[in-house]
């Protein structure tokens, strides 16, 4: 009997809203006595009983009669479905007087079933005489109240009932419903609502949340394939490879996929499980060597497999996979022992045979180790090599499988110890952290005696790296420190492996520790020594230069640090990103020396690739470096909204990590652009962000520091509070001298503390500092630097009324900013020079940098930078209505103007004044441009107009 009880309410599909107001429009269609037929048609899985169930529950709730059967595979009797569907309308309490026997309606279900809802499920498995009752039914359009709906496979579906329903689509008899794959917040439904009794709601929902994108993925949105993979407890680390570490959970909610493989043949479930050993895509020739079937055989099988849609193409070529890799999963654990053990045999023949790679043998190698322990764990460290740098969690799975099989203390310890370094790293990589630190140390520590010379410095710089990358510094300090008296000095060339290795975790710690100058010798020796040949030249060779171009950067050395740059940056875009992040500082570093030599676009760039990939685990120590490094990036490239969102998650992940100079620059980056994009309506909230960073931060000690007061000082200075920024500046030494920054900030500091002095009235100091800054960034030759000092030179210009000069280096400044992709400075520089702008170059060109400088504020979101235009037009407005036009000439200028109204000539006025005629025409084009006019004419009208 294949006839379904009705559901119980409440079963309703997540994520199906269209789907159910088609099936509630056909209901209501019924209501009004039309009938319809309704398809729900998709791939396995998709939801179509479900949807199926969702419709009878609907029509339940309103009273109407509910009949649903199913066809089931390989059943043959003729009207099957039908039979068993008039078997439970005879059940129901409103069933039709006289309907005693079936014979008497067969295919006629409208005459037993009038005013019903029948459901046929899985009608692609019906016998032929059904399927033909169903065309008919779906042709006829009989008139009157009955609900026809039928869920089916297309793939395994008669030819003849896809044509009927098309037609019926067609011609708008036949509603068609086809659910797609889900998305992840349906996804995230399905896993919240198979939390388990003893889980936390909260727990169950945050977790859900956090997985859904990835088990949607997985499960290409399909509900079946999602909740066998959340029942076998999938991880991503694991996939594809594994469907989860609980084969009986699989294996329990697999059941409706397990019944399909009962129905197979012999032949076709053996080649079915040899599939799911050689695993996806497989080739017919391999399943025969394998299977043992032979090739004829084997292809009837496939053939027998494809029909039921469990196996489909994959090219021309022949190659063949299963229809979802779960589907392969719970044909493998179906698969006996002794079975499995012979087929990985066979396939481990076969791979090597034909020269596959060290991956495709470790995967049958694994399943050998009951059998030939040896030559498994051989395998399998072949394997975990070659996929290290792409996918460490497997390499460590193997590595481990590997280390289990083989006797402690056995003949080969070095090739042990090798294999446990191995181990170590690949634990590191897939964020397995304290068990990383657990074994390496004890790998130091226990077994030190019997490390050979090579092995010792591999050891220790393996500890050095976990500590680091748990954010422990001082202890990997002294453990790099410790191992480099073990290194030759100078360093032997060719320089090892091991030797580049340690020296690479050396240059991180102190690097990343703020102590750049500790590793610089050592590590432009190491750059200039060549690597060995092996594994990981050419990545260790980046990660060095990466590094010797930050120390450089930091030390002032523009010139190396600019060649080394350009070079590592040619070498990181050339890898993909599993070998650029061979350490997953590199990218990071190299982003930070960028955004330091003001390549900013190239910064963000490699700051924000992969940014994803680093936010659990080991990753998150240097994942604080690089979303600093970006937020700070978008900054100064305008992107403000950006910036202040990076910040706080910079801010949240240092606090959990209890990096308090880390917590104090991110407010640092976040109270400056909150100045940018707030305005002065923001001020005061950006003072007291800018103030509780300024408690928190310790006085100068570290180029963390003095980085968060240069932005603090920034901050206040934009906020109005000019003896703020002075205070934060130079009270954070305790005197009167400025933090100890890096050279390449220096000149922008000087700049800042030069402007803050001049508008605390001290001239004279501001006018010391400016010359400072421009001598510090004449002997950098950065040009967002010199544009700063430039900026500051042209605002003492502003003050002593020196006009001419002042416009000429705020131009040359705006256009340093606008070439380097600052778009705020650029916008805050032409405001600020406005002044200079209308007495040097004229009114109609200081308001067409103003309107520059508005464009560019808007686009970048620039509140403080629109502020400022709309005072300064303000101003230029005051001087129109209360300035005579000769107050804005220059006294010789003014005299020329006078002149030039009585109607002499250039040449009259120059010979009255003792100047050439060009020097006249110089005067003149200035007082046109000043005055708005074009000609002398136009000249002595505004002079009559004005008096």
């Amino acid at each position: 009997m294949s006839a379904v009880d009705v559901p119980a309410a409440g079963e309703r599909p997540v994520g199906r809203e269209t789907e159910l107001a088609l099936l509630t429009r056909s209901l209501n269609a019924l209501g009004d006595g039309r009938g319809s037929v309704v398809e729900i048609t998709g791939e396995p899985g998709i939801g179509k009983t479900r949807l199926a169930m969702a419709l009878m529950e609907l029509a339940t709730r309103r009273g109407v009669p509910v009949v649903r059967a199913r066809a089931v595979r390989g059943n043959t009797t003729s009207l099957q479905v039908f039979q068993d569907a008039w078997e439970a309308r005879q059940t129901h309490p409103r069933a039709a007087s006289g309907a005693k026997h079936f014979d008497g309606f067969r295919d006629r279900p409208k005459e037993w079933a009038a005013g019903c809802v029948l459901v046929l499920d899985d009608v692609h498995w019906c016998d032929p005489d059904s399927t033909a009752a169903i065309v008919r039914l779906i042709r006829a359009q009989a008139p009157g109240p009955f609900l026809l709906a039928l869920a089916h496979r297309p793939r395994q579906t008669a030819p003849e009932l896809l044509e009927a329903l098309e037609d019926g689509v067609q011609a708008g008899t036949v509603t068609r419903i086809e659910p797609g794959p889900l998305d992840p917040a349906a996804v995230a439904a399905i896993l919240t609502g198979r939390r388990t009794t003893e889980e936390p709601e909260s727990r169950t929902a945050a977790a859900a949340e956090e997985s859904a994108g990835l088990i949607c993925a997985a499960a290409e949105g399909n509900p079946r394939y999602v909740r066998l993979l959340v029942a076998a407890d999938w991880h991503p680390e694991h996939w594809p490879d594994r469907p989860g570490t609980d084969t009986a959970g699989l294996l329990r909610e697999a059941k409706p996929l397990i019944a399909e493989f009962d129905a197979l043949t012999p032949q076709a479930a053996i080649t079915a499980s040899a599939a799911a050993v050689v695993g996806s895509p497989f080739r017919p020739e391999d399943l025969a060597r394998v299977s043992g079937l032979g090739l004829d055989r084997t292809l009837d099988a496939l053939a027998e497999l494809e029909r039921a849609d469990l196996v489909r193409p994959v090219d021309w070529k022949g190659n063949l996979t299963f229809r979802h890799p779960v589907v392969g999963h719970v044909v493998y654990e179906r698969a006996g022992v002794s079975f499995r053990l012979r087929a990985h045999r066979r396939a481990l023949d076969l791979v090597t045979a034909r020269g596959g790679r060290a991956r495709e043998r470790a995967r049958h190698a694994e399943h050998l180790l009951g059998t030939d322990a040896a030559l498994a764990a051989r395998t399998l460290a072949e394997g975990a090599a070659e996929t290290a740098a792409q996918d460490p969690a497997t390499a460590a799975h193997w590595l481990r499988l590997a280390l289990e099989s083989l006797p402690d203390g056995g003949t080969d310890s070095t090739a042990r110890t090798e294999m446990e370094l191995a181990y170590c790293r690949t634990l590191i990589a897939s964020d397995h952290l304290a068990e990383a630190r657990t074994r390496a140390h004890e790998l130091l520590g226990h077994r030190h005696a019997a490390l050979d010379e090579k092995q010792l410095l591999q050891a220790h710089a393996v500890c050095a790296a976990v500590e680091r990358q748990l954010g422990r510094y001082a202890e990997a300090a002294a453990l790099t420190g410790t191992a480099l008296r073990l290194l030759p000095r100078p360093l032997p060339d060719p320089l090892p492996a091991e030797a580049a290795e340690l020296i690479i975790e050396y240059g991180l710690v102190r690097v990343l520790g703020g102590m750049h100058d500790q590793a610089r010798a050592l590590l432009r020796e190491a750059v200039r020594t060549p690597v060995e040949a092996g594994r990981t030249k050419a990545a260790d060779r980046t990660v060095l230069r990466v590094l010797n171009a930050l120390c450089a950067t930091h030390a002032g050395d523009l010139d190396e640090a600019t060649r080394e740059v350009t070079r590592c940056a040619r070498l990181v875009d050339a890898l993909p990103d599993p070998l650029a992040g061979r350490t997953p500082e590199t990218l990071a570093l190299l982003g930070s020396a960028e955004l330091y030599l003001e390549r900013f676009p190239d910064a963000a760039r490699h700051l924000g690739r992969g940014l994803a990939a680093d936010g659990t685990g080991s990753r998150q120590p240097i994942l604080l470096h690089r979303l600093l490094g970006l937020a700070m990036a978008e900054q100064w490239t305008g992107r403000l909204e950006a910036s202040q969102r990076h910040a706080l998650e910079v801010e949240t992940l240092a606090r959990s990590l209890g990096v308090q100079p880390a917590v104090n620059l991110a407010q640092a980056i976040r109270a400056t652009a909150l100045v940018w994009a707030g305005g002065r309506e923001y001020a005061d909230e950006a003072v007291a962000l800018v103030e509780e960073a300024t408690r928190a931060t310790p006085n100068g000690h570290s180029w963390w520091t003095a980085s968060a007061t240069g932005l603090l000082a920034h901050a206040r200075l934009l906020s109005g509070d000019a003896a703020g920024c002075r205070r934060t500046l130079l009270d954070s030494e305790g005197g009167n001298r400025l933090p100890p920054v890096r050279p390449f900030s220096r000149p922008f500091l000087l700049a800042l503390l030069a402007t803050a002095t001049l508008e605390c009235g001290d001239h004279e100091e501001a006018h010391r500092l400016a010359r400072a800054s421009e001598a510090e960034a004449e002997r950098l030759g950065l040009p967002v630097q010199e544009a700063y000092a430039r900026r500051a030179r042209a605002q003492l210009h502003l003050a002593d009324g020196e006009h001419d000069a002042a416009a000429k280096l705020f131009d040359l400044a705006a256009d340093a900013f606008r070439l380097a992709d600052m778009p705020v400075e650029h916008a805050w520089t032409l405001a600020t020079g406005t002044r200079s702008f209308d007495e040097a170059q004229g009114r109609e060109a200081a308001l067409g940098h103003l309107d520059a400088a508005e464009a560019i504020a808007r686009t970048s979101s620039a509140v403080l930078v629109q502020e400022r235009v709309t005072r300064m037009r303000a101003e230029l407005s005051e001087d129109n209505r209360t300035t005579h036009p000769l107050g804005r000439l220059s006294d010789r200028e003014r005299e020329i103007a006078e002149l030039a109204t009585t109607g002499l000539r250039t040449r009259e006025i120059a010979e009255r004044l003792f100047l050439s005629p060009r020097t006249v025409e110089t005067h003149l084009s200035r007082v046109y441009r000043k005055l708005g006019v074009s000609s002398r004419i136009a000249l002595s009208d505004l002079l009559r107009r004005n008096g």
